[in-house]
């Protein structure tokens, strides 16, 4: 255990001179529950991580964020209400201004009129289904921490997604520092810095966060199309990230070789096969992140 204290140039984070007590040890391998766990149960959803914590060799909660209208951290992944599993609350579909409504166009309150959970989706057949609402990442953090203190003998890792795009802030979501902020300023409040990555397909977000919270882990996440060498990744972001995760399709063992070279970690996503995570082991990839945690 140590002290970590975290402090932000912007000055826009009053508690980043707040110390920290943690255990900041990476996991030498990052076992990591997509969404939660979104094969098993609704995606980034406070049912979801529990399931994940329930696996013995998860070791990290793998969650989306967005913001909303008025400033608050959800844990959602689409820019949009996504019909496919999103309903009214009364079990009616989504109709009108809320038909794919933009996340960010919402304020919190707002977005209780959402179950996430119950309706049937035909992309995960075996996801349980449950009542579930659009949580607040500082509810889901407090909530699987106390449920993974009486399940495990050390705390959980959390790799955390900020949901922006280039061209669309002010529409989609603020501004990436301020994205950035909001996002970090409840991680620091509950305590999880130090066992936190953050990754992003936004160079934006992360470079912000390097350049402004260097203590922080961040994650580059690569598409399927990447041509680039990892020497040609870094020198796009400008700084060598904690981690690049590229989708798995990617990896070979030259793609890991040169990430290890540089002293940089790869974990792939989203792997729901099990020979194809068998395969990855194998070639020392650092971690894998599966909609299936139940298959590592």
């Amino acid at each position: 255990m140590g002290t970590l204290i975290l402090s932000s140039a912007c000055g826009s984070l009053s508690s980043w001179n707040k110390p920290v007590q943690y255990n900041d040890t990476f996991p030498t391998f990052s076992y990591e529950g997509h969404r939660g766990a979104r094969g098993l149960y609704p995606e980034n959803s406070i049912g979801a991580m529990k399931t994940a914590i329930d696996l013995p060799k998860v070791t990290t909660l793998e969650m989306d964020c967005h913001i909303t209208k008025d400033n608050r951290v959800v844990v959602y992944h689409d820019h949009y209400l996504n019909p496919k599993f999103v309903q009214y609350t009364n079990g009616k579909p989504l109709a009108g201004k809320d038909y794919k409504g933009i996340i960010y166009h919402y304020n919190y309150a707002e977005l209780a009129q959402f179950d996430i959970g119950s309706k049937f989706y035909e992309d995960f057949p075996q996801q349980k289904k449950v009542p579930t609402t659009i949580a607040l990442l500082s509810d889901l953090i407090d909530e699987s921490e106390n449920y993974a203190q009486g399940k495990r003998n050390t705390p959980m890792f959390y790799n955390i997604e900020t949901k922006s795009k280039a061209g669309k802030d002010g529409d989609y979501h603020p501004d990436p520092r301020q994205f950035s902020d909001l996002l970090l300023q409840v991680i620091i409040d509950k305590g999880i810095a130090s066992r936190t990555v953050i990754q992003s397909f936004d160079k934006r977000t992360i470079q912000y966060i390097n350049r402004v919270y260097p203590q922080i882990k961040t994650s580059f996440l690569i598409g399927g199309e990447n041509k680039k060498s990892i020497s040609e990744l870094v020198a796009e972001l400008g700084y060598r990230p904690f981690i690049i995760s590229p989708h798995y399709s990617l990896v070979t063992p030259k793609f890991v070789k040169e990430a290890h070279k540089a002293g940089i970690k790869i974990v792939p996503w989203t792997v729901n096969d099990q020979k194809e995570i068998e395969k990855l082991e194998a070639i020392q990839v650092d971690g894998i992140i599966s909609d299936y945690p139940n298959l590592f």
